[in-house]
C-alpha cells in the first residue's frame, strides 16, 4: 500500500504525473523570470559584483541583417572605409576574399557596400610630346586627337598612359649638361634627348612612341609582361626601332650618360645612333621576338599604306587625320578578329526582356559595324598582315541573343543586369506586386539562375554558387576582358563614352538598323505571326532598336500586347528602384525633377523583393559597383592628367559623360 504523507496533521493529496509535470514547468518559469528581472536588480553593486550591473537584454546582433543565420553571434565592427570607395550611389569594399563569399554583406557587414576585387595597379606608359613648339591650331588639334587615340588604346589594355613634356625633362639634373651640349646638335637628337631626360625623371618603366598601339588580346603574353612592370634591364625590340623601350631608372640614366659621351654627338640624328657609336657596349638588350600584339605606324611602315603616306606628304594635317582614322579602324578590326564567334547579348528569361536589353543590343550593333571613315577598308595593321578586314556583307560579325551565359574566349558577352524588382515586374507583366505574390508565386532568383544554366550544365546548384560564377564573369581577369555588364536601370548610353572601355572610337549606329527586320541574317526562325510583330516594332518611326525575338525552343515568344506593355513596366520599375535606392538629397531632387511619385508601400514592396531574391540583388549591386568604380578611376585620372602637357590628348568638353552611372 502506498505511503500517505502528512503536513500539519493533514494528509497531502497524491500527485499524478500530469500534476507533477505542471508543477515542474511552473517552477522552471518562476526561476527563469527571477533570474531575468529580480536577481540583477536585487544584488547590491560592489567591486566584486560588477557583472550584476549588466541587465540581460536582447543582443544587438539579433537585429542586424547579416547575422540572420546565427542571430546570437557577437556584433562586429564593419571593415574601415577605404579611399575612393564611393561613386554616385554605389559603394564598395575591395578585398581579396571577393570570390570566397557569395554575398558581400558577409564581409562588409553592410547591405549597401559591395565586395569587389582589389583594383589592379596600372603600370604607367610614357610618351613624349613637345608642347612648347609653335604649331598651327589645326596641326595641334589633329596631334591631340592622335594622342587621345593612343591614351584610349593603352588604357583599355590595363595601362596608365601619361604624356610627358619638356617640363619633366627640365626637372632632371642632367638637363643643364644637355644645355651646354646643344650647340651644333641636330634638333631631332635634342628632342630625343629631352624625351629620355623626361623618362628618367619619372623613374623609368615603359617609354613608347605615340604611333605605337596595342593590337592584341588582353591576355597576350607580351602585354601581360609589360603590365607586370618588372624589367631587369633596358630592353628594346628589334622590329620596333625607337617605338618602345622598357627598363629601370638606373639603366636609363646610364644610357643617357653614354649618349653624352658619344663621339658623334654632333652628327647623330637620334638617341639610338648616339648610343650605338659609343666605344662601350650598347646599353640595350635587343629582343628578337616579333611583337605580334604591338602595331608601330613608323615612317617605314607607312609604306604599306601609300594613300595615307602621300596625303601626309602633301597636307600634314589631312594626312595625320587620315592616319588617325586608319589606326582607329585597325583597332576596331583587331577586336572583331579576336572574337570570331561574334557577340552574345545575353537575354535570360527572354519572354519579356526584349526592351530591357535594347541598349546592350545597340552597343553590339555598333561593335559589329565598320567605321565609315576608314581610308583603306581592305588594309590590315602592320602587326597582323593576315587579318580579316571588316565587312558587314562578306563576313559580318554574328550577333546572338542567347538566354544563357557561355564561357568562350572567342565570344564577347554584353549583359544587362536588372534589379530584382525590375525583372520580377517584367517577367510577370505586373505593374503592382504584392507580398503574397512574391512569397507564393514568384520564382526566386530567377535571373541569375537562368543566366548561369549552361555554366553548371543544368545541374541544381545553390544560388550562391551561381552568384560567384557571375562575379567571376564580370570582374575576373579573364571574364572582364571578354564581357561588358550594364545595369538595366541606367539611362541610354551617350555617344563616345564606350570608347575608353574598348580602346577605340565606336562608329555610330547604322542608319538602317531601326528599319531592318531582325531575321534577315540571323539564325532564328519564327512563324508568320512573330514576323508580323517584329516588322511592326521595327518600323523606322521607332527610335529604339530592338533585338530579334528568340526561338520558340528557348521559351515562349511574347505576344504583340506583351511587347507594347514592356516599355511602361520597365519605366515604372526604373522609377521605383531609383526612388528606393537612397533617401539622400540628390535622390530626392532627381525624383522631383522627374515629376514622379513613389509611395512608401511601393518602397516596402521593393525591399521585400530584394529580401526574397538575394542572389539577383547581389548580382545587380555587384555589377553596378564594379562599373561605377571603373568610371571613377578613369575620371579621376583624366582630371589629373589634363593639367600636364598643355592638356594634349584630353577629351573635348562634352555632355553626358556618365554612361554607366545608374540610379
Amino acid at each position: 500500500m502506498p505511503r500517505q504523507y502528512v503536513l500539519f496533521g493533514r494528509p497531502l493529496p497524491r500527485l499524478g504525473s500530469r500534476h507533477l509535470s505542471l508543477l515542474l514547468v511552473s517552477v522552471s518559469l518562476f526561476a527563469i523570470f527571477s533570474l531575468l528581472f529580480t536577481l540583477p536588480s536585487a544584488i547590491p553593486t560592489g567591486p566584486s559584483l560588477q557583472i550584476a550591473d549588466h541587465k540581460l537584454s536582447i543582443p544587438d546582433s539579433i537585429k542586424k541583417p547579416w547575422n540572420k543565420v546565427n542571430p546570437f553571434k557577437q556584433p562586429a565592427h564593419a571593415p574601415p572605409r577605404q579611399k575612393n570607395d564611393t561613386y554616385g550611389q554605389s559603394s564598395w569594399y575591395a578585398n581579396w576574399k571577393w570570390l570566397s563569399y557569395p554575398f558581400s554583406s558577409s564581409v562588409t557587414l553592410d547591405e549597401s557596400r559591395s565586395l569587389l576585387p582589389e583594383l589592379a595597379q596600372r603600370p604607367p606608359i610614357y610618351v613624349y610630346y613637345d608642347n612648347t613648339i609653335e604649331r598651327e591650331k589645326a596641326t595641334k588639334e589633329v596631334e591631340s586627337d592622335i594622342l587621345l587615340s593612343w591614351r584610349r588604346a593603352w588604357w583599355a589594355q590595363g595601362f596608365k598612359p601619361i604624356i610627358l613634356s619638356p617640363a619633366e625633362a627640365m626637372n632632371n639634373p642632367l638637363y643643364e649638361e644637355l644645355q651646354h651640349r646643344t650647340e651644333g646638335m641636330d634638333p631631332s637628337l635634342k628632342t630625343d634627348m629631352m624625351r629620355w631626360l623626361a623618362w628618367e625623371n619619372m623613374g623609368g618603366g615603359l617609354l613608347a612612341h605615340y604611333f605605337l598601339f596595342p593590337m592584341g588580346a588582353y591576355d597576350d603574353p607580351l602585354l601581360v609582361y609589360l603590365r607586370r612592370g618588372e624589367f631587369p634591364g633596358l630592353t628594346r625590340w628589334k622590329d620596333l626601332g625607337d617605338g618602345l623601350f622598357v627598363g629601370p631608372k638606373t639603366d636609363v640614366a646610364k644610357a643617357i650618360k653614354l649618349a653624352f659621351a658619344s663621339p658623334n654627338l654632333k652628327t647623330a640624328k637620334n638617341f639610338l645612333e648616339a648610343t650605338s657609336a659609343s666605344k662601350e657596349a650598347g646599353p640595350f638588350t635587343i629582343d628578337d621576338t616579333e611583337p605580334s600584339s604591338l602595331a608601330f605606324y613608323s615612317a617605314s611602315e607607312l609604306k604599306l599604306y601609300p594613300k595615307v603616306a602621300e596625303t601626309i606628304g602633301g597636307d600634314r594635317v589631312a594626312g595625320l587625320k587620315s592616319l588617325n582614322e586608319l589606326i582607329n579602324a585597325h583597332l576596331h578590326q583587331t577586336w572583331q578578329n579576336l572574337f570570331s564567334e561574334g557577340i552574345a547579348v545575353v537575354k535570360p528569361l527572354p519572354q519579356h526582356t526584349t526592351h530591357m536589353i535594347a541598349p546592350s543590343y545597340a552597343v553590339a550593333l555598333r561593335l559589329a559595324s565598320c567605321p565609315a571613315n576608314n581610308p583603306l577598308p581592305s588594309s590590315c595593321p602592320p602587326n597582323r598582315p593576315k587579318c580579316v578586314p571588316c565587312s558587314t556583307t562578306a563576313h559580318p560579325l554574328k550577333i546572338s541573343t542567347p538566354a544563357h551565359y557561355k564561357n568562350s574566349s572567342a565570344l564577347y558577352t554584353i549583359g544587362t543586369v536588372p534589379h530584382p524588382y525590375t525583372i520580377q515586374s517584367l517577367s510577370s507583366m505586373r505593374e503592382q506586386i504584392t507580398v503574397p505574390w512574391i512569397r507564393r508565386e514568384s520564382v526566386r532568383d530567377a535571373w541569375v539562375g537562368d543566366l548561369m544554366t549552361d555554366v553548371f550544365k543544368g545541374k541544381a546548384v545553390p544560388a550562391g554558387a551561381r552568384v560567384l560564377r557571375f562575379k567571376e564573369a564580370v570582374a575576373g581577369e579573364y571574364g572582364s576582358a571578354r564581357s561588358l555588364w550594364l545595369t538595366a536601370e541606367r539611362d541610354d548610353t551617350p555617344e563616345g563614352i564606350l570608347d575608353w572601355h574598348f580602346g577605340f572610337h565606336l562608329p555610330a549606329l547604322p542608319s538602317s538598323s531601326s528599319s531592318t527586320k531582325p531575321n534577315e541574317k540571323g539564325d532564328h526562325k519564327h512563324d508568320d505571326a512573330t514576323e508580323k510583330i517584329e516588322s511592326e516594332i521595327h518600323k523606322p518611326k521607332d527610335t529604339t532598336i530592338l533585338p530579334p525575338l528568340h526561338s520558340e525552343k528557348e521559351g515562349p515568344v511574347p505576344t504583340e500586347q506583351d511587347l507594347k506593355l514592356e516599355p511602361n513596366l520597365l519605366s515604372r520599375a526604373k522609377t521605383i528602384v531609383s526612388s528606393a535606392i537612397s533617401d539622400d538629397e540628390e535622390g530626392a531632387e532627381n525624383n522631383k525633377n522627374k515629376k514622379v511619385h513613389v509611395t512608401k508601400e511601393e518602397i516596402k514592396i521593393r525591399e521585400a523583393v530584394e529580401a526574397w531574391n538575394l542572389a539577383d540583388w547581389e548580382a545587380w549591386r555587384f555589377a553596378r559597383a564594379y562599373l561605377a568604380r571603373k568610371e571613377m578611376e578613369r575620371e579621376k585620372w583624366a582630371e589629373e592628367e589634363e593639367k600636364y602637357a598643355g592638356g594634349m590628348g584630353s577629351e573635348k568638353e562634352a555632355g553626358g559623360d556618365r554612361w554607366w552611372r545608374v540610379v
